[in-house]
């Protein structure tokens, strides 16, 4: 080969590679990554912490498991999880310090992304509630069927028969339906 035909092969290979570059750059669709969801949708890996985490263009995005990990000394829920896909009826189970009780009970409710009230229930401390220790409870909510793949959030509410804000409190758990 001569030096014209060196120069040749090697702007053919540059021109190869900016159309491919250029080809790639325009035929596939562009996602906006603003959170953990997006950032797992387009194949970055996912670390198995908890919660588990994704990372992409040079940020890390966490997974909304709600305040579970704020309230694990006061409520912890065994099922269903953090994002866990859910349908009717959905027992939840769980154990929780006996304050988050009031006559052995506590208020729960069920509610769609646009905040729209699904379902409610009380769940049941299943042994002796009046203990500093953690009781176990359970509940079975029956709700509506929802559209595939749409959002909500399972709020279990301490019992607070006096009304007051102080005493309020709540574990929040988004699910998908």
């Amino acid at each position: 080969m001569d030096k014209k035909q060196w120069i040749f092969a090697i702007l053919l290979i540059i021109l190869v590679a900016v159309g491919v570059w250029v080809w790639q750059s325009f035929s596939s669709p562009k996602i906006a990554v603003t959170n953990f969801n997006s950032c797992a949708a387009t194949g970055q890996p996912v670390m198995e912490s908890y919660p588990r985490q994704c990372a992409y263009g040079g940020k890390t995005f966490s997974e909304d498991i709600g305040n579970a990990l704020d309230k694990t000394d006061l409520i912890q829920v065994t099922a269903p999880s953090p994002n866990q896909q859910i349908s009717s009826p959905l027992t939840i189970t769980g154990q929780a310090v006996g304050g988050w009780y009031f006559e052995a009970s506590f208020p729960v409710k069920l509610f769609d992304a646009s905040n729209n009230l699904l379902a409610e229930g009380v769940a049941q401390a299943q042994s002796d509630w009046m203990t500093p220790s953690f009781v176990p409870f359970t509940v079975t909510l029956n709700f509506a069927l929802q559209p595939p793949s749409s959002t909500g959030t399972l709020i279990l509410y301490k019992d607070n028969p006096s009304g007051l804000p102080a005493n309020d409190d709540q574990l929040t758990i988004p699910i998908t339906f």
